[in-house]
């Protein structure tokens, strides 16, 4: 049995017909840029959402550069993140010249440990940018409490965490600004690179337009440098057709999730996801296990280990990937290198000692199998070979309990 981590060809088959009708649509209208579909999907978005305004843009990664620019933030500016995400989260704060500054995360959660955040917080400080990550939620409460002490704004990075809810409102909607991403293995996903801005602040959202077509309120009038960042119209197209599915298919996540939980509860070396709230509606954009690795070094070099071979890192959790991979498993790493251990931030002389969870966590950590239409013998046949693969390479490594 071939298991991939993810994969869009069954949702193809769900709801293909229905893509290629309004794609086609798109071409032979010949409106490719703007229109009637980026303007409706941007409703349906925000209704989906629970904000007055969303505006589609060119990716993720995007919407945070134009978020942190609608904020005015820029250089000498500080913005509080955690490590343990995609590299494009902290990459934004430094693309508008500004500093990110990292926070560790909670080690059952992975999300950043908002009690740690109120020690970072300083004169230079301007935002506090936390991480929905994998489909869990940060404890919005308290980071809009410590925005409202100490004047700060408040970016959601919600890239895998759409329909994820805190308490009774929809991550995107709490903070001063939400961003999301489109890229095609997100709960919502587009057939290429997508993403959004959401607010319900009416200036904001003004600015955010602007920024996006190149600092341009009207065709030909430029009041600052902006960016070429628009949501193409067949992507737009794409996405008002899968928004229709979204609640069945994260759904079917959710039953996916409770599969695993009830497989692989009984796993003595296995940590299963621990959602960071009763006041949590999960998406499972993710669902991330955790191998307890008893070979873990706090001195242990991750930007070098990177450069010559991460296979030669002899980790428990290294070993079951590639034997899951052998039984025609295939897992994913999200993520085997922290933020501040990465090449591009040789030089930020990020403090370890403060990032000692997330350095631990990036060797532990493993991504099983989740999309919407797995089935359930596909589970059994990936808790099975797990366990026992993980007894094997237990024996291997000659770990005990």
């Amino acid at each position: 049995m071939k298991i991939p981590p993810f994969t869009l060809d069954r949702q193809f088959q769900e709801i293909g017909s229905e893509i290629e009708s309004e794609v086609l649509k798109v071409l032979k209208g010949g409106q490719y840029i703007g229109g009637n579909e980026i303007t409706k999907f941007e409703e349906n978005f925000s209704e989906l959402i629970g904000v007055k305004n969303t505006i589609g843009c060119n990716s993720g990664t995007d919407a945070l550069v134009l978020a942190l620019r609608a904020l005015d933030i820029g250089e000498g500016d500080e913005v509080i993140t955690s490590s343990f995400s995609f590299f494009a989260t902290a990459e934004a704060i430094s693309a508008v010249g500004a500093n990110p500054i990292l926070v560790d995360i909670d080690p059952e959660t992975y999300l950043i440990n908002a009690e740690l955040i109120e020690k970072e917080i300083n004169p230079n400080t301007k935002a506090i940018m936390p991480v929905h990550l994998f489909g869990n939620a940060v404890n919005m409460t308290l980071i809009n409490s410590l925005a409202d002490k100490y004047g700060l704004k408040v970016i959601e990075d919600c890239a895998q965490a759409t329909c994820t809810m805190w308490e009774n409102s929809r991550v995107g909607s709490i903070g001063d600004i939400g961003c999301f991403s489109f890229f095609p293995t997100k709960n919502l996903g587009a057939a290429g690179d997508g993403g959004a801005v959401t607010t319900s602040d009416e200036k904001i959202a003004k600015r955010i337009r602007e920024l996006a077509v190149h600092g341009s309120p009207i065709r030909y009038k430029h009041t600052q440098i902006g960016y070429n960042s628009r949501l193409d119209t067949i992507q737009a197209a794409i996405l008002n057709i899968k928004i229709k599915y979204v609640s069945k298919w994260i759904n079917n996540r959710q039953k996916i999730a409770n599969h695993y939980f009830d497989l692989l509860e009984k796993s003595p070396f296995i940590s299963l996801p621990k959602i960071s709230s009763d006041s949590i509606f999960h998406s499972w954009n993710q669902f991330v296990i955790k191998l307890k690795n008893e070979k873990y070094y706090l001195n242990e070099d991750f930007s070098k280990l990177f450069e010559t071979d991460c296979k030669k890192y002899y980790s428990l959790r290294n070993l079951v990937k590639q034997k899951l991979y052998e039984k025609g498993i295939n897992s994913i790493i999200y993520y085997p290198i922290p933020i501040h251990s990465q090449i591009a931030y040789k030089n930020k002389n990020f403090s370890r000692e403060k990032l000692i969870i997330t350095e631990r966590v990036c060797t532990e950590v493993l991504s099983l199998p989740m999309f919407p239409e797995i089935s359930y013998q596909e589970q059994v046949y990936v808790a099975d070979n797990l366990n026992k693969v993980l007894k094997n390479c237990i024996e291997e490594l000659q770990i005990s309990a």
